[in-house]
C-alpha cells in the first residue's frame, strides 16, 4: 500500500489524481463550497484528503485577509499592499496543490490550521 505525505493510505490504482487535482481549482472559484462538496461525495481517501487540505487552507487564507483587510483600515497602509499579495499567494498555492494533486501527491498547504 501506498501511503500519502498526511498518512492517509490508499492503493495507487484508487486513486484519482483529476478529481484530487480539481478540489484544489475549485476553491479559486467556489471558495470553500467546491472543495467540500467533493470531500462529502467522495469515498476515496485521496481525493478527500486533498480537498481536506483545500479546505482548511481556505479557510485560513480567508482569516488572513480578514487580518489584512482590518490592517489596512487600523493603519491605512501596508495592510492595502498585503490584501492584493494574498490573492497572488491564494492562487500560487492552489496551483501547486493542483499541480501535486495531479502528480499523485497530497500536499499540505504552509501556515495552515487542520481544522477540518
Amino acid at each position: 500500500m501506498a501511503s500519502t505525505a498526511a498518512g492517509v493510505g490508499v492503493s495507487g490504482s484508487s486513486r484519482n489524481t483529476a478529481f484530487a487535482a480539481i478540489a484544489h481549482v475549485l476553491a479559486l472559484f467556489a471558495w470553500i463550497a467546491g472543495p467540500l462538496v467533493i470531500y462529502v461525495v467522495t469515498e476515496d481517501a485521496f481525493v478527500r484528503e486533498n480537498a481536506r487540505n483545500a479546505i482548511n487552507w481556505q479557510i485560513c487564507f480567508a482569516i488572513y485577509s480578514f487580518v489584512a483587510l482590518t490592517v489596512a483600515f487600523a493603519l491605512a497602509g501596508i495592510g492595502f499592499l498585503v490584501f492584493p499579495a494574498l490573492g497572488v499567494v491564494n492562487t500560487v498555492l492552489v496551483v501547486i496543490g493542483a499541480v501535486k494533486a495531479a502528480g499523485g501527491e497530497t500536499w499540505d498547504y504552509p501556515l495552515t490550521i487542520d481544522l477540518l
